[in-house]
């Protein structure tokens, strides 16, 4: 997860509480700022650094499970490869890519929450989870699908290059536009270099 997070036209919090609030429909969204008037339940308490989510009524990806031995079960790189594989069909994108993604941005623990508030195994920002359908983003399916949809729109936008899509998934699109290619910011630069050696490693591993 780069430092900028996925910087969807907002500026990112000084803190990374995350809310969990009800709209007056009876529907539930998340959020990293606490809305007046409606009713907001604090799920996550930001830190300083990366945290599992906290204890909260929503089920997270499959069988609920402590945080501990979810983030360090080796089991974890393979438990999520029917929801991989089906993102990647709907979106038309390598499975590959995809793994790459989320082995760079949550190491495969869905109830991660950075520093910065992004969430679960692709590490979706609020508002960015939101705006790809994901009312959820601890729910593994919902999250992964939702991650694939947007690095779909960003390879549509970029005319399929990989390099940009990644960039762009990390520092926003807007900074891509604006330097015309990868951002000059170490974290990004080292977020699609770390990316890319995954892809290519992972896809060594799927060509027979």
């Amino acid at each position: 997860m780069g430092v900028m997070g996925l910087i969807v036209g907002a500026a990112t919090p000084a803190h990374a509480d995350i809310y969990r609030c009800k709209r007056s429909d009876g529907t539930h969204h998340y959020t990293n700022i606490r809305e007046p008037g409606r009713r907001c339940e604090l799920v996550v308490r930001g830190s300083r650094k990366s945290k599992p989510k906290a204890n909260s009524k929503k089920k997270g990806a499959g069988t609920k499970a402590s945080s501990d031995s979810r983030s360090k079960d080796p089991a974890r790189y393979n438990r999520y490869n029917g929801l991989i594989g089906e993102a990647a069909s709907l979106y038309q994108l390598p499975e590959s890519f995809l793994r790459a993604v989320m082995r760079v941005e949550s190491d495969f623990n869905p109830m991660v929450v950075s520093r910065a508030g992004a969430m679960g195994l692709m590490q979706l920002m609020p508002k960015t989870a939101r705006s790809m359908g994901v009312s959820d983003p601890f729910d593994a399916r919902q999250n992964i699908l939702g991650g694939a949809r947007y690095l779909r729109i960003l390879a549509n936008h970029f005319k399929g290059d990989l390099v940009l899509t990644v960039a762009a998934y990390n520092a926003g699109e807007g900074a891509v536009q604006k330097y015309n290619g990868i951002p000059p910011y170490k974290e990004t630069q080292r977020y699609v270099r770390r990316v890319l050696k995954h892809y290519y490693a992972y896809r060594s591993e799927s060509t027979p």
